[in-house]
């Protein structure tokens, strides 16, 4: 394989290593041989050949990713199956596919047996910029993305390259609108640099931010920009809008929301749009949404203590943004206009 790049995520002595290039996923067996595990259990999204063999002994479980996948039923599912193979505290796990088989195969890792050691080997744009790093895993509950979680961090990460090469145009723009993102919140302009450049930068910034913050204290937060909407705009689609999309239509609104509320100026709120506009992504909010529907949901997020909550820039950086009024968000979701105006 050609050189992978290395970042590594600082965390003591839970620390581990992100490998993002072409081939990158040969690097499996001689990650699985560092951590002493004896057997594994893959769970994959792909075919065979997007999985090397892991150099143990192992059991291939087949996943599916997607939303309506992303549940409690699904991770008792593979606990299920990793009992029946016998797995151990002394074993491993290894997930291989989108954001949605890294987050539950993440935490299915973390409640068997109160924690295996699990690899992550993300397959999608969305899932080598954000989903497969900082040990953040989760799953849905009708009444909200994302509720029912646990951090915990892999034991390393493997972002081939080589297998973006089969992704259709819509999981592109899944994980653009990630990158999209990241532009406001301390990765620079990212647009016109090689892919691999864009996740690298992705991963490095996100590295910091979990290094400095790993449980959402505090700075972790501006990781979720755009995320408050974009989480409405999903449940409110019934997932037909994918979370990157969702992600990149919330960026825009938030930029829009920080100039409505006087915290940045017209050129950047204009800066918000262009971004998106650039990497092709969606700008306005579905024809088929309510702002009343819009506006419930973004109260149940997860972030939520006090009001309506965003993640906003702003002339001191980005930060949360507690108790902003409705009014004002009400506004501003019309001024974002519908695709079909």
């Amino acid at each position: 394989m050609t050189t992978a790049r290395r970042i590594d995520v600082q965390l003591g002595d839970r620390s581990y290593p992100v490998h993002i290039g072409p081939g990158a996923r040969s690097l499996l067996p001689g990650t699985v041989a560092r951590t002493g595990a004896a057997r594994a259990v893959v769970v994959s999204a792909r075919p065979a050949g997007a999985v090397p063999d892991p150099g143990v002994p192992h059991r291939v479980i087949r996943a599916r990713d997607g939303e309506h996948h992303k549940t409690l039923a699904t991770v008792h599912d593979l606990c299920r199956e990793f009992a029946a193979y016998g797995l151990t505290r002394a074993d491993l796990v290894i997930s291989c596919g989108g954001g949605t088989t890294t987050d539950v195969v993440g935490l299915a890792a973390s409640l068997y047996h109160r924690g295996v050691t699990v690899v992550h080997l993300p397959t999608t744009l969305l899932a080598q910029v954000d989903a497969a790093v900082g040990g953040k895993t989760a799953v849905n509950l009708p009444e909200g993305k994302n509720l029912v979680g646990a951090y915990w961090q892999p034991r390393a990460v493997l972002c081939d390259t080589d297998l973006l090469r089969t992704l259709p145009p819509e999981e592109w723009a899944n994980g653009y609108g990630e990158i999209a993102r990241c532009h406001f919140i301390g990765a620079g302009d990212l647009r016109g640099r090689p892919v691999h450049e864009q996740i690298a930068a992705s991963v490095a910034l996100k590295a910091s931010v979990v290094a400095a913050d790993e449980r959402d204290a505090g700075l972790r937060h501006i990781l979720n920009y755009g995320h408050t909407l974009g989480h409405a705009l999903e449940r409110a689609t019934d997932f037909a809008l994918r979370h990157g999309e969702g992600v990149a239509i919330g960026t825009v609104f938030a930029g829009r929301l920080a100039g409505a509320l006087g915290r940045i100026d017209q050129s950047r709120v204009t800066e918000h749009l262009e971004t998106v506009r650039y990497y092709g992504l969606r700008e306005r909010l579905p024809a088929n949404v309510r702002t009343a529907d819009l506006i419930g949901f973004m109260r149940q997020d997860k972030k939520v203590t006090t009001g309506l909550t965003f993640v906003l820039d702003g002339r001191s950086g980005v930060e949360r943004v507690e108790d902003v009024p409705e009014s004002v968000v009400e506004s501003t979701l019309a001024e974002m206009g519908r695709e079909s105006d």
